[in-house]
């Protein structure tokens, strides 16, 4: 079960931080964020390991950090600077068992 929050309304260049947490005790392997937006494919923000390597999107980089609670089977992704092409519905996803799992996404909206 994965579930994400912090989505909401922000004006251009202002803040937003997503959280997404699974179930705890689970051998979680790579865990990352998706955006969508109406009429385009799911396309990556960022992701991390559970080695905390992380790999960021050209347009997320220098703008979003991920990080990860290993602990707590969470991630979070703290997104500065946003701007209204940032404007989508954010998915988590956690990989573990050999499959990936989806939640069910939380709208960002970029906007004055």
């Amino acid at each position: 079960q994965v579930v994400e929050s912090g989505g909401g309304l922000v004006q251009p260049g202002g803040s937003l931080r997503l959280s997404c947490s699974t179930s705890r005790g689970l051998v979680i392997n790579d865990m990352g964020w998706y955006r969508q937006t109406p009429g385009n494919q799911r396309e990556l923000v960022a992701e991390i390991s559970r080695r905390l390597n992380t790999n960021y999107r050209d347009f997320a980089r220098g703008r979003f950090t991920i990080s990860r609670d290993n602990d707590k089977s969470t991630i979070d992704l703290q997104m500065n600077n946003l701007k209204p092409e940032d404007t989508a519905v954010y998915y988590c996803y956690a990989n573990w068992g050999g499959a990936d799992y989806w939640g069910q996404g939380t709208q960002v909206t970029v906007s004055s």
